[in-house]
């Protein structure tokens, strides 16, 4: 089971299921040129290839991309946003596609989130804890109301006592059905799941076999000091950097989450 999740995906594509199941190579060339329309100032060196499911939870200088035909998925750091409309203009519509998907969590603190944007605008966004709900916008779908209903419980480990104002579901699993009705398949399974895919046919789809091209952000190499000399690299990445490597250290990612209980909105 996947502990950590930070993923956007852009859509074309009116069956994203089928694009997966077909089992395509990612476009390389494509991924490489998206890696450095995003980070223009910053120098962008492929990596080793990888799987959805290797490449979910990424460090903050790295990143994975995979290009297939009308999808596109982005694994990155910035996308943990306590609140997800808080990432970049740039990521929202980089490529015009249709519908961006956003989808964020991490079991640890018992937060996720999930937004979706079509032709650039947004029509829906949620983040919560398990006590505090961090946004809330947009109208919800009908997919959410079993989950407001409280159908999928939180699983309480034995002898855990749950605080009486917790909300009636567990927020990795809210955001992880968002990513089942978007894009066709779970990062984890839940308490009551889904109809099997054998209703249609098809077997599942596993984040282990959706494969990704892996890439590392370094500063520009042709920066110089104050004395022409290479700059060290903790004194060339700044806050004032306009590039989106300074969104991974801003003031709404999930890093400063000590407690789900403490979380605010």
């Amino acid at each position: 089971m996947l502990s950590k999740v930070s993923s956007v995906w852009y859509v074309d594509t009116a069956d994203p299921p089928a694009v997966l199941r077909a089992d395509p190579d990612p476009d390389p060339d494509a991924a490489y040129a998206l890696a450095r329309q995003l980070h223009p100032d910053l120098d962008v060196e492929p990596t080793a290839s990888a799987t959805l499911g290797d490449a979910v939870g990424p460090e903050p200088d790295e990143l994975f991309i995979g290009c297939y035909p009308g999808l596109t998925v982005l694994c990155s750091t910035y996308a943990a946003r306590v609140h997800p409309t808080a990432i970049p203009d740039l990521l929202v519509r980089p490529l015009a596609e249709e519908h961006t998907y956003l989808v964020s969590f991490d079991l640890e603190y018992g937060w996720g989130s999930f937004a979706h944007w079509e032709r650039g605008e947004l029509r829906r966004a949620f983040s919560s804890t398990r006590l505090n709900i961090l946004q809330d916008q947009g109208l919800p779908h009908i997919w959410e109301r079993p989950h407001w209903a409280g159908e999928h419980p939180i699983q309480w480990r034995l002898g855990e006592l749950p605080d009486p104002l917790v909300l009636p579901f567990d927020p990795p699993g809210f955001a992880d059905t968002a990513n089942h009705e978007w894009l066709g398949f779970r990062y984890f399974p839940i308490a009551s799941e889904d109809p099997p895919a054998a209703d249609t046919g098809q077997p599942p789809i596993e984040p282990d076999e959706i494969r990704v091209c892996g890439f590392r952000l370094h500063p520009k190499s042709d920066e110089r000091g104050p004395y022409g000399q290479p700059q060290p690299p903790h004194n060339r990445v700044t806050h004032e950097r306009k590039g989106l490597l300074s969104w991974l250290r801003g003031h709404d990612t999930t890093a400063g989450m000590e407690s789900p209980t403490r979380i605010r909105p």
